[in-house]
């Protein structure tokens, strides 16, 4: 390999218009340019797609990427070709003669980068193609794909050891935001990448406010989120299934939001034009399953809400990470249930995977639901478990830390809840939460007096709690293991670990939901800027004309500039060419292009 003239910092700020490098950038870099392999580990919206342009841009010959959506392909391919960069993709949106032309320009050596899915560097054409190619390096994309561990797991990845056998002396990078030590080792193995160095950036996202909460109707919890922090903003809501999809959806129409459903159920053309408007569009909310997301590149999606519990703390900081990948204050908020926990526990059991692969899914869950009930800093307990030592003891912007929950010794309500399943489980019969709360709240319900459990000695001792907080109680008893829940029928049954705490041989802990009122912290709302009212103006006018320019040219205006940059726009008010150089993110082809009508922008 045979490096061109131009280094690495001097195409960080010349074409992408930056100044100088994010942690572990630059020497991931280096590494690459010596010609050895690498698997980073980086977060989302922490510059790992540089770390594999720059040295393609760097050497001779072709940086060959694969990625798997068509949508971050286009995007990314858009993006380079607006700072001056020489890139394609290969995917199915082509007809043949756009396939052919592009084929042309990588055997000619004409490109810097090649965009290809999983499926095309796979077909035996496309190597023969490969061979004849001088390639810099080959970039594996979202490579979390590669294991059976990891969260989004692709036969496909597994196929690329071909890389190593044909091409033994081009450097490989694989990278991902989220992978634990399962997966990395199976990333590397699948790779044949034995010999590459690893790179773990901080897995840190100080920009974003981590909030989980109970659901207690959560339509109402979801409005109310996003009217009082996010009225106007960009969002993403997951939900669990297609169905839900549609009805959250509607409903956030009718409150007047700009919103749109995307799952599989919608047909390839609806999911693209609907990821189009999301990508192109301000203020627009997409409501969606997990089949959305992966490879989004918008950098100004303020929040990321979850309606249900995702299956695992890699699904989770994958999703939550799509938020502020600009670096600017976002949301990542969650609500949750028991009914969730019981539903993916059922989806595990149900599905078609080895004992092995089922036990570790549910060590994964369990996980996540531990970070739910965490009582301790939540970003502390999501960097502990990607193996990060966080040392502060708060980082005051999560729920936790801005308002400290409150504990209390619960044993005797546990022995409550517990001493009532055990008095009412039989072999013929076994009953739910509702209930077991009816019994402890002393109701005459239908059911209760059908059984006689009015005559239990538990009946009405209960009525020091509300039967919320009951449901709280017994939530965390099932978290803990003390109360196994059926997952076909919801009913309970205590586990061989609650006689314990029936005995008084053991004490038990518990969060106080609603056990007692929580004076509430006047909230801190982080702010990244304050504009005063010319400010606003200025800063609304350069996002028109920014929009302006990505109508007439057909692409997302965040192309052209982050919010990031225009906000930098606005506090410099740059007053000339040489002066806009300065702004980040105005690399040189973009200053010659829009430099002149934003300064004019700027200067009226």
């Amino acid at each position: 390999m045979t490096l061109i003239k131009k280094s690495p910092i001097e195409i960080l700020n010349k074409i992408f218009g930056y100044k100088n490098f994010r942690p572990a950038q630059e020497e991931i870099i280096n590494h690459i340019l010596k010609g050895k392999d690498a698997l980073v580990l980086m977060p989302t919206g922490g510059g790992k797609s540089l770390c594999y342009q720059i040295p393609s841009i760097c050497l001779e010959g072709v940086g060959v990427v694969i990625s798997p959506l068509i949508a971050l392909m286009q995007d990314q391919v858009i993006a380079l070709r607006e700072a001056g960069v020489s890139a394609e993709f290969l995917n199915s949106s082509l007809d043949f003669n756009e396939e052919e032309e592009i084929i042309k320009k990588l055997l000619n050596n004409e490109l810097d980068l090649m965009y290809v899915s999983p499926e095309r560097l796979n077909n035996e054409n496309f190597k023969n193609i490969l061979k004849r190619t001088k390639i810099s390096l080959f970039a594996i994309d979202e490579a979390h794909c590669v294991s059976q561990w990891g969260h989004d797991f692709r036969p496909e990845y597994t196929k690329f050891r071909f890389l190593k056998e044909l091409f033994p002396t081009t450097p490989r990078i694989a990278l991902t935001a989220t992978a634990d030590d399962e997966t990395r080792e199976d990333i590397i193995k699948n790779l044949d990448m034995d010999n590459c160095r690893i790179f773990i950036s901080s897995f840190d996202r100080p920009n974003i406010r981590y909030s989980v909460q109970i659901k207690d109707k959560e339509k109402k919890q979801l409005l109310d989120f996003i009217k009082n922090e996010h009225i106007s903003d960009s969002g993403i809501v997951y939900c669990i299934s297609r169905k839900r999809v549609e009805d959250i959806a509607e409903f956030l129409k009718k409150e007047g939001f700009k919103v749109l459903p995307y799952h599989a159920g919608l047909s390839s053309k609806e999911r693209e034009l609907n990821q189009d408007k999301f990508l192109k569009e301000d203020g627009i909310i997409m409501v969606a399953t997990i089949a959305f997301g992966m490879g989004i590149d918008k950098p100004d999606v303020r929040f990321v809400a979850h309606l249900d519990l995702p299956k695992s703390m890699e699904s989770y900081y994958q999703e939550t990470g799509r938020a502020g990948r600009d670096g600017l204050a976002s949301d990542a908020w969650m609500v949750y249930g028991l009914k969730d926990i019981v539903q993916l526990n059922k989806f595990i059991n149900q599905s078609g995977a080895s004992d092995e692969q089922k036990k570790i899914e549910k060590r994964k869950l369990n996980l996540l639901i531990g970070y739910c009930e965490t009582t301790g800093c939540r970003r502390k307990a999501i960097l502990e478990y990607f193996k990060e030592k966080y040392t502060k003891d708060a980082c005051n912007n999560c729920d936790n830390c801005l308002n400290p929950p409150l504990t209390y010794d619960a044993t005797i309500d546990a022995q409550k809840v517990l001493s009532c399943i055990y008095r009412i489980q039989n072999e013929r019969f076994n009953f739910g939460a509702g209930h077991v709360i009816d019994i402890l709240e002393g109701k005459r319900s239908e059911k209760v007096l059908k059984f006689n459990h009015d005559k239990l000695s538990t009946f009405a001792i209960g009525k020091d709690n509300s039967p919320h907080q009951w449901n709280s109680i017994i939530r965390q008893l099932v978290i803990l293991g003390y109360i196994r829940v059926d997952s076909e029928y919801m009913t309970l049954s205590i586990t061989k670990e609650a006689i314990k705490i029936l005995r008084s041989e053991e004490k038990v802990n518990l969060r106080k939901y609603i056990l007692q009122p929580k004076i509430e912290k006047e909230k801190e709302i982080k702010k990244d800027y304050t504009f005063d009212n010319n400010d606003t103006q200025l800063f609304n006018k350069l996002k028109q004309l920014r929009l302006e320019f990505a109508k007439a040219e057909n692409m997302p205006p965040y192309i052209i500039f982050h919010d990031k940059t225009l906000t930098e726009m606005v506090i410099k008010k740059p007053s000339t060419m040489e002066d806009m150089k300065d702004i980040t993110g105005v690399g040189e082809r973009k200053l010659q292009k829009y430099g002149e009508a934003f300064l004019k922008a700027i200067n009226e």
